[in-house]
This record gives structure tokens, C-alpha cells and sequence, in this order.
């Protein structure tokens, strides 16, 4: 799939939204909405190297299940993860967040993309029409974080290591 990107301007300081999004036990409490059930994939959910695997509620897909890991962290400016889902985890993903300044306030982008490993994956994401509804998943998350981090409102739950 081609790169899907949103963006929002959330009313806060660049450092502290970054540090919102480097603790990927986070990230559940605005994208629950499309992804859910989230297990972290280690104990450190902060910085590089931490992830967390979840479901992918999307319709018609059959194999719901991805992850994803930081693999750049670079503070206050962007936060890069790449990921696996689909059958056997063969479809690579990646998300990257970049913070910019705009006046007292924080513009927020986020762009993913995946890359299909066989045919029929890149025919599954165009018959459930996975951009779409990305694009909605991405800009419904992103309007919630807004609300989070300025109004302390509409607040999930965060994410926790299996069992845990």
C-alpha cells in the first residue's frame, strides 16, 4: 500500500508530545478504535527497540494480527516504526511520526505504508480497501490524541505485556 498520511496540530510543547509517543504503551489509548488488543513485546515500552503486537480490525481480513518496533527514536523530531502482519507475518509496514513546531503548538504527521509480499496480498488490501479506511483509522487516532493531550479527555487504556 502507498503511503497514507494525516496530520492534526495539537495545542502542546514538541518535547511533550514526542515523549507521549515514544512510550508505545500509549499508543492503544487514541488508535484502540482500529487496533486493539495490544501486548507490548517487552517490559521497556519507552525509545528504541520497543514494540507491542495488536489486531487489526479491518474488514474482510482474515489474518488480523500485526507489530510493531521503534527502530528510530530521534527526540523531539520523529519516531519511526517498522512492523510485520497479514499470513505469517510476511507483510512489512512502516510508521513514521514527525513533530514539527508551529508557534506554541506541535504539528503532528503521521505516514504508513506496507509492502504486500505476494500478489494476492496486494489484491486483499485493494478488495477490503485497506487505504480507506487507514486514512480514517489515522485521522480519528490523531483528532484523539488531540483531545488527550490538551483537554485530558477521552483517555483508554494503555498497553501491558502479556499476562500482565
Amino acid at each position: 500500500m502507498d503511503p497514507v498520511t494525516a496530520h492534526v496540530l495539537i495545542d502542546r510543547p514538541r518535547e511533550e508530545v514526542f515523549d507521549y509517543l515514544a512510550d508505545i504503551a500509549n499508543h492503544p489509548e487514541f488508535s484502540d478504535h482500529y487496533l486493539k488488543e495490544w501486548r507490548l513485546t517487552r517490559l521497556e515500552s519507552v525509545g528504541r527497540g520497543a514494540g507491542a503486537r495488536f489486531k487489526i480490525d479491518a474488514p474482510l481480513d482474515r489474518y488480523a494480527y500485526g507489530d510493531m518496533t521503534f527502530i528510530e527514536v530521534e527526540r523531539p523530531y520523529r519516531i519511526v516504526a517498522a512492523g510485520r502482519s497479514g499470513k505469517f507475518n510476511r507483510n512489512k509496514t512502516w510508521t513514521t511520526w514527525t513533530l514539527e513546531p508551529s508557534g506554541q503548538a506541535t504539528r503532528v504527521e503521521v505516514s504508513t505504508e506496507s509492502e504486500p509480499a505476494l500478489p494476492t496480498d496486494k489484491l486483499m488490501e485493494a478488495v477490503s480497501r485497506r487505504r480507506g479506511w487507514t486514512k480514517r483509522g489515522l485521522r480519528k487516532s490523531l483528532r484523539r490524541m488531540q483531545s488527550i493531550l490538551e483537554e485530558d479527555t477521552d483517555r483508554g487504556t494503555r498497553a501491558t505485556v502479556g499476562g500482565l
